[in-house]
């Protein structure tokens, strides 16, 4: 299902939603903080999907937990390096790693600019050790409210020419892209690309306004724009990407069965469709199982999966000249 003469890509994946079930319960035990298991195996499943969630908040409360445990700028620097090594056995060519410094920072009140820095960090000594290329996205957490991501866009910033481009997540519905008009300037300004989550819990014109008042050239989930043919149409022309991420979809009741998912819609209408995976270790899966499920569930043929898999490097944040040296150096690693 995988072609292994291409380059494997994850371009949606959540660093703060990959922390390790491991990981949590060590670094509890090392910190002494509290969690409502009293061993690891009864943690799996507080921290990780069992079937379908009710709903995308439902969803998010899952990561909370790993994200509690953060006690330090070392337990941030350490789940940067863990994603890092994640990516690596999962056959990954490039990722591209979202987080929110807030999010992270918020419950042991970190210093958001020494996490945002210790993600780097990490990020970095783990794209060396483990030989993949790997570029950030700051996450704005919408759901915590324009005042709180304009100081997450403050500490992202800060670093502004080792961050990629800006994210919006969070509660789509309650917190439309309107409030945060001036943050994404901010972000464009700095020479940032832009991705936003739109269209997974609101419909087509949450996409609209991500597009148009946040100037994004790539959109998370987007399973609302099957309703609009206008908007399906104009994404093709304007080659406006698609994350894809049906067993998350699934999970957070964005989608009634993963048979459901949009992609061969999006790729019979011409759409730039990605694969990826979200938050693997919530979701328990990794790009593999994506890729299994498109072809065996969603019904994907070979050559459009293998069209998806070159989508995407086509739509990742990187030079044509980068682009065209992934494609060399998995030449190269086959031949």
């Amino acid at each position: 299902m995988i072609n292994a003469n291409l380059p494997l890509t994850d371009l949606h994946r959540h660093l703060d939603g990959n922390i390790r079930p491991r990981t949590i319960w060590e670094l509890a035990q090392q910190h002494g903080i509290k969690l409502p298991a009293d061993s690891y195996e009864a943690l799996l499943p507080l921290t990780q999907v069992q079937g379908q969630t009710s709903d995308l908040l439902d969803f998010l409360q899952k990561l909370d937990y790993g994200v509690s445990v953060l006690a330090n700028i070392d337990a941030c620097y350490r789940v940067a390096m863990e994603n890092m090594e994640d990516a690596h056995e999962s056959g990954l060519d490039y990722v591209e790693l979202r987080f929110s410094p807030y999010y992270m920072a918020r419950t042991f009140d970190l210093d958001m600019v020494q996490v945002v820095e210790a993600v780097i960090d990490g990020v970095r000594a783990g794209s060396e050790k483990f030989g993949i290329q790997a570029n950030l996205i700051g996450i704005l957490s919408r759901t915590f409210g324009a005042d709180i991501c304009r100081k997450e866009l403050d500490s992202l910033l800060a670093c502004k020419d080792r961050i990629t481009a800006l994210d919006l997540a969070g509660d789509e519905l309650g917190y439309p892209a309107e409030l945060f008009l001036e943050h994404f300037k901010l972000a464009r300004d700095a020479g940032w690309k832009i991705t936003v989550h739109a269209g997974e819990a609101d419909g087509p014109q949450s996409i609209w306004n991500a597009i148009e008042k946040l100037g994004a050239s790539r959109i998370g989930h987007g399973v609302a724009a099957t309703q609009d043919d206008k908007l399906m149409e104009y994404m093709a022309k304007n080659r406006i990407a698609v994350e894809s991420c049906p067993t998350s979809n699934y999970q957070t009741a964005t989608l009634s069965a993963i048979a459901d998912s949009p992609m061969p819609l999006f790729i019979e209408r011409g759409l730039c469709v990605t694969l990826n995976t979200d938050d693997p270790a919530v979701s328990n899966i990794d790009l593999e199982n994506e890729y299994r499920v498109a072809k065996e569930i969603i019904g994907l043929s070979d050559a459009q999966l293998e069209q998806v898999q070159r989508n995407g490097v086509t739509a990742a944040f990187i030079s044509e000249q980068d682009k065209q040296a992934l494609y060399a150096r998995k030449s190269e690693a086959v031949g």
